[in-house]
């Protein structure tokens, strides 16, 4: 089922990244919400709606994760590890967007649970391109339906291809 919330949680050092990728998301037309965290600590106290992120009118569950790997504190690594440890969370499309083009990095991010790998484009104008293939690409994906605080919702399998007990 498709998201009716688009919102974007974009784990991020960087300032000036972090302000080039909320503009390109605003230039290309994308007016969901994108809140922006400074490492994986503070994007682990947004998922549990902790702090500051309590109020889910205003920090709701995001429906797609872009983060950063080199962070100080808590690594990309780290969230990805974090979201995969947990079966609600494991479902989030989390897309690395790193300076890394090591191969390394990329695999382990792969086995890790990000659902994409994408290194940081050199211009603007190619941030932008990028931008907007990740959003088109994730707003026509069919994924889990999830609740305002990002428990997967039950499903009613009866005997079909897709019946399994993961978070039942």
């Amino acid at each position: 089922m498709k998201r009716q919330n688009h919102t974007i949680l974009l784990v991020e050092d960087d300032p000036n990244d972090q302000e080039l990728i909320v503009l390109g998301f605003r230039i290309i037309g994308v007016t969901d919400p994108v809140h922006v965290v400074h490492n994986g600590i503070e994007a682990i106290s947004y998922l549990n709606g902790e702090g500051i992120y309590a109020d889910r009118t205003r920090y709701q569950f995001p429906s797609t994760i872009l983060t950063d790997l080199k962070m100080p504190e808590m690594s990309g690594f780290d969230v990805l590890q974090h979201l995969k440890s947990d079966p609600d969370w494991a479902i989030i499309p989390t897309v690395v967007l790193s300076a890394s083009g090591d191969l390394d990095d990329i695999k382990k991010s792969y086995l890790l649970g990000a659902a994409s790998y994408f290194i940081k484009p050199n211009s603007f104008d190619a941030l932008k391109v990028l931008l907007k293939r990740l959003h088109d690409y994730w707003e026509e994906a069919e994924v889990p339906e999830v609740s305002a605080s990002g428990k997967m919702l039950p499903t009613e399998g009866r005997g079909k291809l897709g019946e399994w007990s993961i978070g039942k």
